[in-house]
């Protein structure tokens, strides 16, 4: 039985009171004790909240500064600097955020929140290097999508270089907006690029990420041990990053379909809508069963959790209008208290298993 330590210190109170009193015997009090565990404090989220409203309470200084009249009178000097100036000032802060981080990691590997902290601190200098570079160039084509590239390209070395999944994430977030970027650049900012709108053309992103994956953990299990292991390292976010692309966008078309046009789509019926639909229910369905027969988790888990989300939506899509409100809530509730019911058995059973 796993209680808190407050809880602990009643209940063992009560069963030496017991035992004095003679209504235990020895034996069957230290069963009792032996059977509670006591749940230690959780330092780890301690750390992580900690470090979150740190870098939150970090944010605000720094708005707060840019909207108090003394500070942008100050700041409106200081800034005065051309903007290569400014971009060389934030490449050597990142640099040195960058350093500190890796330094720290190395010599005090335990603190990974703190060291992460300053690795996210590192990534927000080198974006503002990177817009105070793209301001210096001044180009006016509005082909700022080389910039997202350029900072795509400086993550992904950067995090390769030195074993760092978070930086890889960004680089790989950093590509996805250059994607979308560059696409609406090449379409002149029109609605479709080779007759796809932006949730479509995601869709074929999120499949060659997800599938880059896959192949970075293949080619991972049998190259060369030490380069190996480091594209193993990234194969499991790349693989993350490509699933939530993927299935977000399947998900937007399966609302919004291939339209671009508000008027268009208003005007779409459920069954040319439905197409969408099936497919992102198919595409949930083959990575659960991916998911149980190579006991991949993340396949598993992205695949229940989007067709959780297909059925919703399309329950919110048939019956929003043409149901009573009571009886649409009512349904509702009784699908979300079966979900947690057997969600609440299967947990059970897991912890069960662990004790035994």
């Amino acid at each position: 039985m796993k209680i808190t330590k407050r809880k602990a210190g009643i209940l063992i109170e009560a069963l030496e009171e017991w035992g004095k009193e003679g209504v235990l015997d020895e034996d069957s009090r230290e069963r009792l004790l032996a059977s509670m565990e006591v749940i230690p404090f959780d330092w780890r989220k301690m750390a992580v909240y900690s470090f979150l409203l740190a870098l939150i309470s970090i944010v605000i200084a720094v708005v707060s500064i840019f909207t108090d009249r003394t500070f942008i009178l100050v700041l409106a000097r200081l800034f005065t600097a051309p903007d290569l100036i400014k971009c060389i000032f934030f490449c050597l802060l990142s640099l040195v955020f960058f350093l500190w981080a890796f330094r720290r990691r190395e010599n005090k590997p335990l603190k990974v929140f703190s060291n992460e902290a300053l690795i996210f601190l590192g990534v927000l200098s080198l974006a503002g290097a990177i817009v105070f570079l793209g301001m210096a160039l001044g180009d006016k084509s509005g082909h700022f999508s080389l910039l997202l590239l350029l900072a795509a390209i400086l993550y992904g070395v950067i995090g390769f270089t030195f074993s760092s999944r978070q930086i890889w994430v960004f680089s790989i977030i950093s590509l996805g907006a250059w994607f979308g970027a560059e696409t609406g650049y090449m379409s002149g900012w029109g609605a479709y690029y080779f007759g796809m709108n932006y949730p479509m053309r995601f869709v074929v992103f999120g499949a060659v990420l997800t599938m880059a994956g896959f192949l970075m953990k293949l080619e991972g299990e049998k190259g060369h041990l030490d380069l190996g292991r480091k594209i193993l390292l990234f194969s499991t976010p790349t693989k993350v990053m490509g699933y939530f692309y993927l299935f977000m966008a399947l998900w937007i078309m399966s609302i919004f379909g291939n339209y671009s046009d508000i008027h268009i789509w208003r005007q779409a019926t459920h069954s040319e809508l439905a197409a969408w639909s099936v497919l992102s229910g198919a595409v949930s369905i083959l990575a659960i069963w991916h998911g149980l027969r190579w006991d991949d988790r993340i396949s598993r888990g992205f695949g229940i959790t989007f067709l959780l989300i297909n059925l919703y939506t399309r329950f919110f899509e048939f019956f929003w209008d043409s149901m009573h409100k009571a009886v649409f809530f009512g349904v509702l509730a009784l699908s979300f208290w079966f979900l947690g019911s057997r969600s609440e058995k299967v947990w059970g059973s897991k912890n069960r298993g662990d004790r035994e």
